[in-house]
């Protein structure tokens, strides 16, 4: 049993903690208002859950999700997370978070940043493109058929296992894209961001994406990016 802990409590936060629980694990949730703002949530979860500071979830995670706004990423507590693998669910978008030079001109991604923030934690990119209704609703166990792949990037293999590992438990394969500078590939507005676990306009039935599936779509992205 692993300790999960969330660093940010909103949709994808909480959709991974439930799908924790139902795996298992234990998780401590956190977000930017107080612990007592998580009452509901955490009596929902039951005995596996509790809330705490951001600080309090970074030390007693075994491995933490960051799952906050990227603005916001400078918050994140550095000491309690050395050594630690932090997984970075994390996408840009300028209108709430303001413009980021290094990410406006491409010199640079979400995760790489955090990892800058972070230097002796293990970053890796994950949980990102996935709607966080689908990615409670596609979950399946492992050896389904109709199992569906969550893209990974990392420049850490053992950290990149870790991760993998804690998907399989969760209900997904993990496709590894690569290290964190190749996350760009599945970031907001790619055509391996969410609508890859969607059949055309249907958002209300979404589908499983297999590992192809999700190469076709991480090669478009670099088509696109070679004709810009």
């Amino acid at each position: 049993m692993t300790t999960i802990g969330l660093i940010g409590a909103g949709n994808i936060g909480s959709t991974v903690a439930r799908l924790a629980v139902a795996a298992g694990h234990d998780v401590v949730l956190s977000n930017s208002r107080g612990p007592e703002t998580l009452d509901d949530l955490v009596a929902e979860l039951g005995d596996h859950a509790r809330a705490a500071t951001a600080q309090e979830a970074a030390e007693a995670g075994d491995i933490v999700v960051v799952t906050v706004p990227l603005k916001a990423y400078r918050e994140v507590p550095e000491e309690p997370l050395r050594g630690k693998v932090v997984i970075d669910t994390n996408n840009y978008y300028p209108e709430r978070d303001g413009h980021i030079a290094e990410l406006d001109d491409e010199s640079t991604t979400t995760s790489e940043l955090l990892q800058a923030h972070l230097p002796e934690s293990s970053v890796v990119k994950g949980f990102n493109n996935i709607y966080f209704e689908h990615l409670l609703s596609l979950a399946r166990p492992s050896g389904a058929e109709d199992r569906s792949v969550l893209a990974i990037a990392g420049d850490d293999m053992a950290a990149k296992a870790e991760v993998a590992e804690l998907l399989d438990s969760l209900g997904y394969d993990a496709y590894d894209v690569g290290p964190l500078a190749e996350g760009w590939r599945y970031q907001r507005d790619t055509t391996a961001y969410a609508g890859v676990y969607v059949d055309g306009d249907d958002w209300e039935h979404p589908r499983p994406a297999t590992p192809e599936l999700l190469a076709e779509k991480l090669a478009a992205a670099q088509r696109y990016r070679d004709m810009a």
